[in-house]
């Protein structure tokens, strides 16, 4: 991974774990996917005219990412109704990189190195950190873990299917538009069906806030996608997820969840684990 690709993954965190942020502030979880989801088609759209048509290859794996990406919306406006940001965003975030690693294996034939598996390994466990701490002396509340542990399960599923699709696309920028196009609509379209004519004045005080997430989705994934072109699969999404570390501080300064010295620790484990991934690039 070169220091381009890696910044560009960062960028991408950073973004990631804004727009989650603004998702989850909007306590209607429908209004505020319905326009994050929009926003994109809508971007998606209007990109169309200036980039190139992926090639023919390229679109068996987009039309499963995008039932995978709306899989992936819905379970993450359930976890988000049902626990905190600042844990269930970890959970979701710190379930992919192990699975992509082991995906990437089977389906890419991208064999993590020493270096690169230690630091997965050490990643991972400082994901888990941040993610478990505060279930201590209190009741888990299991169905949003599990609704977070299976939004994980389909960011590694798309994750891989995106590796594979935008390498064979011939341009990651076609690649995200015709995405944010087709995996955008499924949840406006539901939305219309259970708001109906309401729904545009609903949608209307939050409309500049929906359209700003939506721009920093499209940025988030784009970035991803373009550093999937540059370099193996693994790697990116463990150091993409470094967003947890930024979801966990806006739970605990915007949204007052406890932080704490143990998630402390638990992120410089993270640090660690992305430093022996970088050493393997």
């Amino acid at each position: 991974m070169t220091l381009t690709v890696t910044c560009a993954v960062l960028l991408a965190a950073l973004t990631h774990a804004s727009w989650n942020a603004l998702a989850h502030h909007l306590k209607d979880q429908l209004l505020s996917f319905t326009l994050i989801s929009g926003g994109g088609a809508l971007i998606g759209l209007l990109a169309l005219p200036f980039v190139p048509l992926p090639h023919a290859g390229a679109w068996p794996y987009l039309l499963v990412s995008a039932a995978l990406h709306v899989a992936y919306m819905l379970l993450l406006m359930r976890s988000f109704t049902l626990g905190d940001f600042g844990q269930m965003y970890p959970i979701a975030r710190g379930t992919a990189p192990l699975v992509v690693t082991v995906l990437a294996a089977v389906f890419v034939h991208e064999m993590p190195g020493a270096w690169q598996t230690a630091g997965v390994a050490v990643a991972c466990a400082g994901l888990v950190g941040v993610a478990l701490w505060g279930l201590r002396g209190s009741r888990p509340d299991w169905p949003a873990i599990l609704a977070a542990l299976a939004t994980g399960l389909t960011i590694a599923g798309y994750t891989v299917v995106d590796g594979m699709g935008v390498r064979a696309s011939g341009s990651s920028f076609g690649y995200i538009a015709w995405l944010m196009l087709l995996e955008g609509l499924a949840i406006p379209a539901y939305a219309v069906y259970r708001r109906r004519s309401r729904l545009a004045a609903e949608l209307g005080p939050f409309a500049a806030r929906g359209l700003l997430g939506a721009a920093l989705s499209v940025t988030a994934y784009g970035l991803v996608l373009w550093a999937q072109t540059r370099a193996p699969l693994a790697p990116i999404a463990a150091l993409r997820e470094s967003s947890i570390i930024v979801g966990a501080a806006i739970g605990a300064v915007f949204f007052k969840e406890r932080f704490g010295a143990p998630r402390i620790a638990a992120a410089g484990l993270l640090v660690v684990g992305i430093g022996l991934m970088l050493r393997a690039g």
